[in-house]
């Protein structure tokens, strides 16, 4: 709360000097310097005004195209969970996406040769889910153990075993919405549709470092709507995306090379002329980061993926014939050059600072709060969610600053990633300590309602494997 009222206080000063202090007409070497920053700003400003002139469209047509009803039945679904070392969370996941009760359903677990007690609670559950197999509780279950091969090679195997005509992918560190399946499978109403990105959102919210990250999901989350409009959407996250079998065996499995398989396989959809689209209503909550080493790590494998995925498909760059316009020469291009403004942002921002406070001239930076400010409101508003983020429109005035956080992890992230490329270094599958998702807002039931049969109870099992586990040290 302290750091909250400073920076209540910072944002506060700004619109008081604003109003309280004379402009200084600059001398001609700096009065060009406004116009030099603003002319390096253009690129990006160009693509807000585009996508925020077209994210209302996403409503109309998610009207006029009655989503999720298209579908007049309900086509197998085979939803992937990999998992390395997911012991804290791998049941809270499972259970949640039993809990959609989805008719025609596959789950499909790949343990990534976790040492850990992933293998004990995952089997243990698989006896008890067959046990209490009921028509409310009939969804197929899988489950692979395989030796430690990397996110991507786990995947591959998923989807080998795979009898869907969609393909589900969830991290095994997330929960999912009870209506995610449905949702996210209503937008394959085109046969042209190759894949679709969930809504994820950040669960793990009582920590200042989590409230971050919440945030930035939500306003970056929220530019897919424009995407969505234009079939462009070219990061789809593993934590929730959906696949066309059909396109994803056309295009082939999931890149065992680049350690963001999710990323490149979205925009190898793209290359393959397929549309992507983004369903805000189809509800993903992970857990972020807990400490500034495990985000940093995160955004250093994501930037490092992402600028592999570039290099691979470049020609997607400046190129109407394989992408559409608004990817190709407007969402690809301005991608590059934000992470080449990343590198030069510690220059920009202080000649923009130091332009302001030497001429006083406080109105662009005021016009920046406002829209930032404007933004989170109507973006908390818009989300299926809402509700869930009222607790970060506290942090909307101060979000300009909080945004310079994140971007010192992306900087360093960028910088780093750089260097292991020309270096030719790799990546490997990371995993950091986690606590799990225990907020009675994200967590499915465990009990059951009068309705409905008992769905396994994961604090069962975990009871369970801990007693084994004691009568295996005393023995």
């Amino acid at each position: 709360m302290f750091i909250l009222g400073l920076l209540y206080c910072l944002t506060g000063s700004v619109f008081y000097l604003l109003f309280t202090t004379e402009l200084i007409v600059p001398e001609n070497e700096l009065a060009n310097m406004r116009l030099i920053l603003l002319f390096l700003m253009l690129p990006v400003f160009i693509k807000y005004i585009v996508q925020l002139a077209a994210a209302p469209w996403y409503s109309f047509l998610e009207k006029r195209q009655n989503f999720p009803s298209t579908l007049e039945r309900s086509p197998r679904v085979s939803v992937l969970i990999p998992a390395w070392n997911e012991e804290v969370g791998i049941l809270k996941t499972i259970h949640s996406v039993l809990n959609t009760h989805y008719e025609n359903l596959e789950v499909i677990v790949i343990n990534d040769g976790s040492t850990d007690c992933t293998d004990a609670l995952v089997s243990e559950f698989l006896t008890r889910y067959k046990n209490q197999k009921t028509e409310q509780n009939k969804a197929d279950f899988q489950y692979l153990c395989l030796s430690n091969g990397g996110k991507a090679k786990a995947m591959n195997a998923g989807l080998k075993q795979a009898t869907g005509e969609f393909i589900v992918t969830v991290d095994a560190d997330s929960v999912m919405d009870s209506s995610a399946i449905n949702a996210i499978i209503g937008r394959f109403d085109d046969p042209k549709v190759g894949a679709v990105a969930g809504n994820v959102i950040v669960g793990n919210r009582k920590q200042p470092l989590a409230l971050l990250q919440q945030l930035e999901y939500l306003y970056g989350f929220f530019f897919k709507r424009a995407d969505s409009v234009f079939n462009s959407v070219y990061i789809i996250g593993g934590a929730a995306a959906a696949y066309r079998r059909t396109a994803i065996d056309r295009v082939g499995g999931f890149d065992e090379s680049i350690i963001t398989e999710d990323i490149e396989m979205s925009t190898r959809m793209l290359a393959n002329r397929y549309k992507t689209r983004y369903a805000a209503d189809a509800v993903v909550f992970t857990e972020g980061p807990s400490d500034w080493k495990s985000l940093s790590q995160q955004r250093l494998r994501w930037k490092y993926g992402r600028l592999l995925t570039f290099i691979k498909h470049r020609k997607l760059f400046f190129n109407a014939k394989l992408g559409n316009p608004y990817l190709s020469f407007l969402i690809l291009p301005i991608a590059v050059y934000a992470d080449i403004s990343l590198l030069l942002e510690a220059f920009l921002l202080a000649a923009f600072y130091g332009y302001a406070i030497y001429t006083n001239d406080y109105l662009p930076l005021a016009c920046v709060i406002v829209f930032v400010s404007t933004m989170i409101c109507l973006q908390i508003a818009c989300d299926s969610k809402a509700r869930f983020h009222r607790n970060i429109l506290c942090l909307a005035p101060v979000a300009w600053v909080l945004f310079y956080v994140i971007d010192a992890v992306e900087v360093q992230a960028l910088y780093r990633s750089l260097k292991r490329l020309i270096k030719r270094q790799s990546i490997e599958w990371q995993s950091w300590s986690r606590v799990g998702l225990l907020h009675n807002s994200i967590a499915p039931k465990t009990t059951a309602t009068p309705d409905e049969s008992p769905l396994i109870d994961p604090e069962l099992i975990l009871n369970s494997i801990e007693q084994k586990m004691e009568l295996s040290s005393r023995s």
